[in-house]
């Protein structure tokens, strides 16, 4: 059984633009209320360690794999808690451009794994909200001139 959550924010930016923020992590505390912290390379296969912080908790480092970083089109990783199976996230950010210079990114993370049906009922709520927190960072990192 997965769960997904799957949001989107139309941004006046080109993929361009859009993707040199999502990969500008050493810039992540400066506008993402979400993941606050994440640092590592952008091929796949490569391991990232990174802190997210939903609202109202004390947050969590989590060191998820690449599995895609197609340059303007997706970034996508995959974590897992504990191991393998057990309760595992796919996060992915699909940019979609939808006219010159403006983009919906798709931001989205399914979930999958034997505890999945049990944690998901906790996370579901704050984590909605810190991606929605995190594509209004975004929306008015993108759109700053």
């Amino acid at each position: 059984m997965s769960r997904e959550i799957d949001t989107t924010v139309d941004v006046a930016a080109g993929p361009t633009r859009v993707w040199e923020i999502l990969t500008d992590f050493d810039a992540y505390p400066e506008w993402n209320p979400f993941i606050r912290r994440i640092a590592g390379g952008l091929t796949p296969g490569a391991t990232l360690d990174a802190f997210m912080k939903p609202a109202g908790s004390r947050g969590m480092g989590f060191k998820p794999t690449v599995i895609a970083a197609e340059p303007n089109r997706e970034l996508r990783w995959l974590g897992h808690l504990w191991v393998p199976g057990l309760f595992d996230g796919e996060h992915v950010f699909r940019i979609e451009e939808i006219a010159p210079g403006r983009c919906r990114l798709h931001h989205s993370e399914s979930f999958k794994g034997i505890l999945a049906p049990l944690l998901i009922r906790f996370l579901e709520s704050s984590s909605r909200k810190g991606f929605e927190a995190m594509n209004q960072g975004f929306k008015a990192r993108a759109e700053r001139a």
